[in-house]
């Protein structure tokens, strides 16, 4: 009974696989048929019938940014990658950049279609980052940015922001006293980040026990968008019934727990005997009443849209900072000329007094420093996938709707014709007045950590207020070095939704006299 049931088995598996095949073959005699115009796509390396060129991305033994890397001298500023069902354009040029999401932004603002796990959790592309160009995406930035980014809504938590470093740093401290001195960066960074983030979007006072909870289901989602070879080959769906019931579970989960959260902050609002104002509104506050344009009603955000736009703004933030954060740190470490002339900058502008958001502002130096952090170790390999709204051109060749168009950070960051000895980590490079850069892109593309044109990320100004205080906090604090001392930092980088340092970073601290 046992080998029959292997033997049905064996063939069902076989039957599917001839299935596929079969029809993988109609599509891309399909496909060939209704691209018989030769649309003109930049150049790139040729690929296999079906799979394109996804197979060799796999059998090269390297990570996508390593084998997109490799590409630029063979092919240049703009290169195309058959991706399965995917069509990718890849931008490593800083003009091509501007042209496309400066110079031409209502044309290139949109974004692809996503594959079917993301859209579980974006309830369908109803997030800032996710939705397409178009009325929906108008009201749901436009809330997040005048009503919790803006400079001045930023500044109405500042308390938030210096209590959670004073905790950090007591963190930070503990831990080395425990530890000859030795310290996890970026697990504490991360926390601190989190928590602040936590108290802006909800408004709530929570426990750790909560935090945590709430952190980790903040990374289970993370971890259950990690790409599948299904995202590039529908067809093999079937094969990932295990991996999709895991996502439904994860999302169930994400939703029991922050609802309740949702409902609870409703209510503390509803029956709020004090002045509103005396409080600073939550992100979650402004979404309750928020009207949604492009919809055939008018309607507010359902419990599911709250629960997605408010692990948007968490995920956001969290962890691109956190990883900069342990970037930054490692470079000083490596750099200790950069980390003396730091704090001697704090020293001078804050004396004996903790150093504040104020004296931050006055701190040339330090902008410099998380400036070129940001050059060196942009937050992503890639920005956020684009797509055109309308077929057009550029760099000479077609580019199509259903197309992604993928920019390449690091290639633009570290452009030798745009920067002087572009490997150093220099941060005098912007004090001198010999280089500088808008990290916003406007005036020209230099870098791209956040992104560029009308998709560029919104929580910019609240990211860099948080680098610069953590920092500048961190150095003030403690003398940084490595951990052993006799070891070296290893600066080799990996994916895991941002680019974080391949072996996590243990340091030496030294409190300061």
């Amino acid at each position: 009974m046992v080998s029959a049931a292997a033997s049905l088995a064996c063939y069902y598996h076989l039957f599917l696989a001839i299935l596929v095949f079969l029809i993988s073959a109609l599509v891309f005699v399909f496909s060939c048929n209704t691209k018989s115009k030769r649309i003109n796509l930049p150049p790139g390396p040729p690929g296999w019938p079906i799979v394109g060129n996804l197979f060799q991305v796999a059998r090269s033994g390297k990570h996508f940014f390593q084998f997109v890397q490799d590409l630029i001298p063979m092919y240049g500023p703009i290169f195309t990658l058959n991706m399965g069902t995917r069509t990718l354009i890849i931008i490593t040029d800083a003009k091509l950049v501007h042209e496309a999401f400066v110079e031409r932004g209502s044309v290139f603002a949109t974004r692809p279609r996503e594959n079917p796990t993301r859209s579980v959790f974006s309830c369908n592309k109803f997030t800032v980052n996710a939705a397409v160009y178009g009325p929906v995406w108008r009201s749901l930035r436009r809330n997040m940015v005048q009503n919790m980014l803006s400079s001045s809504r930023i500044k109405e938590f500042q308390s938030v922001r210096d209590s959670a470093m004073d905790k950090f740093i007591d963190r930070v401290r503990i831990e080395g006293e425990a530890n000859d001195g030795a310290v996890w960066v970026l697990k504490n960074a991360r926390f601190a980040v989190f928590c602040i983030l936590l108290a802006m979007c909800f408004g709530l006072e929570m426990d750790e026990d909560t935090i945590i909870k709430m952190d980790q289901i903040m990374k289970s989602v993370l971890m259950a968008l990690d790409p599948r070879i299904d995202d590039f080959l529908p067809i093999l769906s079937p094969f990932f019934s295990k991996q999709r019931k895991r996502v439904s579970q994860v999302r169930k989960e994400q939703l029991d727990f922050m609802i309740p959260l949702i409902e609870k902050r409703r209510n503390d609002l509803q029956n709020l005997d004090s002045d509103p104002k005396s409080t600073p509104l939550s992100y979650l506050d402004t979404l309750f009443d928020l009207k949604i344009e492009g919809r055939k009603e008018l309607s507010t955000p359902t419990d599911p849209e709250l629960v997605t736009l408010c692990s948007e703004f968490l995920n956001g933030g969290t962890d691109t900072t956190a990883t900069a954060v342990e970037w930054g740190i490692a470079q000083l470490i490596d750099n200790p000329h950069v980390q003396k002339k730091l704090y001697n900058e704090i020293k001078q502008t804050a004396g004996d007094r903790k150093v504040n958001e104020k004296d931050v502002e006055k701190m040339e130096y330090l902008q410099a420093v998380v400036k070129e952090l940001l050059r060196k170790h942009p937050p992503t390999f890639f920005l956020l996938s684009h797509a055109v709204s309308e077929p057009t051109t550029l760099g000479g060749y077609d580019v199509p709707t259903d197309t992604n168009i993928e920019v390449f950070s690091p290639a633009i960051g570290e452009d030798p014709k745009i920067w002087s000895d572009p490997e150093k980590f220099d941060p005098d490079r912007f004090v001198s007045g010999t280089e500088e850069a808008d990290i916003t892109g406007v005036s020209g593309v230099k870098m791209t950590p956040f992104g560029v044109g009308r998709r560029i990320c919104p929580g910019l100004g609240l990211a860099t207020v948080h680098l610069h205080l953590m920092i500048a906090r961190m150095v003030q604090e403690f003398e940084w070095s490595a951990y052993p001392s006799d070891s070296n930092v290893d600066f080799s980088g990996k994916f895991e939704f941002t680019v974080v340092m391949k072996s996590t970073l243990r340091a030496k601290i030294k409190p300061r006299d």
